[in-house]
């Protein structure tokens, strides 16, 4: 009776012939963690398997490769995780920024279009001033001033009634003035929110605000008049 020749080489055929099955049934896969550390598992048994029983292999390499293996697999999970994390904020946001059509904002801006309707807005004093002004331009330079009177420290509402001014509508630029030696405080214009838009190529939300235009939701600096 003859017995069949065995060699290493038949016993990984197979293995090699079933790692080729599993990365053909799911090539996306492949280069992923999970992938690749059921391969190695799959190649060190057969190595093992196959071991000069008087010249053993050194299991350390192995399970310092594994290790590395479950730290890459770790940083996978935690990048997938970060990923809905930013997909859920995502929605959030435009929830949020949906529910502000209708509502009035205030937007730090110096650029207005003004129509019949007056417009309001909010002058943030860091400093009290013995005279405040708001200044607006049209867009061939002429200036119309409306005076506030002294102001501490705070914040300073006012209003633009353009009829009163005889200011036509249009577009205009909003500047004020404080005392000598001050620097120009920030300026918030209010308006209703008229309509939300999402990028379709993602980032922030954009708000359409009446009389100031387009902005991004992160420059309202209030909700609510």
């Amino acid at each position: 009776m003859s017995i069949a020749q065995f060699t290493a080489l038949d016993t990984d055929s197979p293995v090699a012939q079933q790692t080729n099955a599993n990365v053909s049934a799911n090539p996306q896969d492949a280069n992923s963690a999970s992938s690749l550390q059921n391969e190695f598992i799959t190649l060190m048994v057969a190595q093992i398997q196959n071991q000069d029983p008087l010249n053993p292999l050194d299991g350390t390499e192995y399970v310092s490769q594994l290790a590395q293996f479950s730290q890459v697999q770790s940083t996978e999970n935690m990048s997938t995780l970060m990923q809905n994390s930013m997909v859920l904020l995502d929605n959030m946001q435009v929830l949020s920024t949906a529910s502000l059509v209708g509502q009035t904002v205030y937007v730090s801006s110096n650029e207005v279009e003004l129509a019949d309707g007056a417009q309001k807005g909010r002058i943030e004093l860091a400093h009290s001033s013995s005279q405040v002004n708001v200044v607006v331009e049209d867009e061939f330079g002429q200036k119309t001033k409306v005076p506030l009177g002294a102001h501490p420290a705070g914040d300073v509402d006012f209003t633009i009634n353009p009829e009163e001014l005889g200011l036509k509508p249009g577009k205009y630029s909003i500047s004020v003035e404080v005392q000598d030696g001050q620097a120009q405080p920030n300026l918030l214009l209010a308006g209703e929110v008229q309509q939300v838009r999402i990028p379709s190529t993602g980032g922030a939300a954009m708000v359409n605000v009446a009389g100031v235009g387009n902005v991004p939701f992160y420059e309202i600096s209030q909700f609510g008049a």
